[in-house]
């Protein structure tokens, strides 16, 4: 029975040895026993004495701050704080894996290089896909996406320049160059520059040109049609001899050929553009060869003959296939007044199913001095329609340099407002005394 000083009920003073409250009769049996430790105290029942506050001088030194080891006590199994942690902690034989549901780690471990993150793993510490193989058409936009055969990317979704849109080919002794412009969605028009071989061994230089018909189905399917036909038939015919100008006549058939062919295929073409006419285009072709000169052409695309010293008249070889040289031709119209028409430009002549009766033109000139040829659109000489004006626009370096005199020739469009897709092929005629005629 525990030892008390006095009465739990009515706090009447005790004496040793008292089973029962004198005053009011209390079992004092029932009182339970005192613990032998005390969280307040010490093991005897002696409160623990806590280290008085230090009182505050008028210094300005601050009070000394009481550590946790300074106070007296003992943990749950009575031992004193002060032994218990200055004993080593034994180490665990093997760390518990953590289970789903236990608690995540500090750190995220990064994977490998070149290992695919595991299921559920953290996107942020996902390893960076690996460089794409050579060839691979990279996002111009995010310059990290993969570009789609339908030329949008793959991760931003940018839609991507068509490779039509600026194209640049240069050989030996032709060069081409072929702009959207600035106005336009896409470039409608193509071109096609290559060299043979005549019997004797000599060369031939080709420069084919073709602008598609704005107003039409696929025009740009059209243009680039035409002028590969074209090519390929007169790499066909010059090296058995077909005398140039008979071989442009003939590459003007196969082009106008592989137009109408578009006009049925594919089928949903068609069904895309139920109201539209047939696929059509306009072109414009040179061949220098043997000191010869053959120009053919059908549409509103030109061909200009540019002499290296200025010296000789610059000349334009074609006539247009256009309601303001019927006009003119008609004699009803001064060229000044058909050209300011607002029908000017609209075509008589063109490659396509729905076109009139074909009619090539051809012609063969023998120029009497050195100088280039300029085939090209009308996304050109719109903006230099005079021969005095293709002159000033022709760099005087361009039958050395035929690709940046086509490059200028460019630029001059875009700078005159590029309205249109603009194409120039840049054809250096060396000079050929034998024979040499009159342009």
């Amino acid at each position: 029975m525990p030892q008390l000083s006095a009465c739990p009920s009515c706090e009447e003073p005790l004496e040793s040895g008292d089973l029962f409250c004198g005053a009011c009769g209390f079992d004092l049996s029932v009182v339970p026993a005192r613990p032998d430790a005390s969280p307040n105290g010490s093991a005897d029942g002696a409160a623990a004495r806590w280290p008085e506050a230090p009182e505050v001088d008028s210094s300005d030194v601050p009070v000394p701050t009481h550590r946790p080891n300074d106070v007296p006590g003992t943990d749950s199994g009575g031992t004193d704080l002060a032994e218990s942690e200055q004993e080593p902690k034994p180490e665990p034989e093997q760390a518990a894996e953590p289970g789903p549901t236990g608690p995540e780690p500090d750190e995220y471990p990064l994977p490998a290089p070149g290992t695919a993150p595991a299921e559920g793993a953290d996107p942020r510490t996902a390893p960076p896909e690996p460089t794409p193989p050579a060839g691979t058409k990279l996002c111009v936009a995010c310059r990290s996406g993969r570009v789609d055969p339908d030329g949008y990317c793959e991760n931003c979704g940018h839609a991507q320049p068509r490779e039509r849109d600026h194209m640049e080919q240069e050989l030996d002794a032709v060069a081409a160059v072929s702009d959207r412009g600035l106005r336009h969605h896409r470039n409608e028009d193509a071109f096609a520059i290559s060299a043979a071989a005549l019997p004797d061994g000599s060369p031939a230089v080709v420069a084919i040109v073709c602008d598609g018909v704005s107003s039409a189905t696929r025009p740009d399917d059209a243009s680039l049609a035409a002028s590969l036909a074209a090519n390929e038939s007169l790499q066909g015919a010059l090296p058995r001899g077909t005398h140039p100008q008979q071989a442009m006549h003939d590459a003007i058939i196969a082009a106008a050929e592989a137009v109408n062919a578009l006009a049925a295929e594919p089928a949903t073409a068609r069904d895309q553009g139920p109201h539209q006419n047939a696929p059509a285009c306009t072109l414009v072709g040179s061949i220098v060869a043997g000191g010869l000169l053959v120009v053919g052409w059908v549409g509103d695309s030109r061909a200009y003959w540019v002499p290296d010293d200025r010296s000789g008249p610059t000349v334009r070889l074609t006539e247009d296939d256009s309601w303001a040289a019927q006009m003119v031709a008609a004699g009803l119209m001064s060229e000044a007044e058909a050209y300011a028409d607002e029908r000017a430009h609209a075509i008589t002549g063109w490659l396509g199913a729905d076109a009139y009766e074909l009619e090539p033109h051809t012609a063969s000139f023998k120029p009497d001095r050195a100088g280039v040829v300029v085939v090209c659109t009308d996304g050109l000489w719109n903006y230099a329609e005079a021969v005095e004006e293709m002159a000033g626009a022709v760099p005087g370096d361009a039958a050395r340099r035929p690709l940046h005199s086509a490059q200028v020739l460019v630029g001059h469009a875009l700078d005159g407002g590029g309205h249109d897709n603009v194409t120039v092929a840049v054809v250096p005629f060396p000079f050929v005394p034998q024979g040499a005629g009159s342009a």
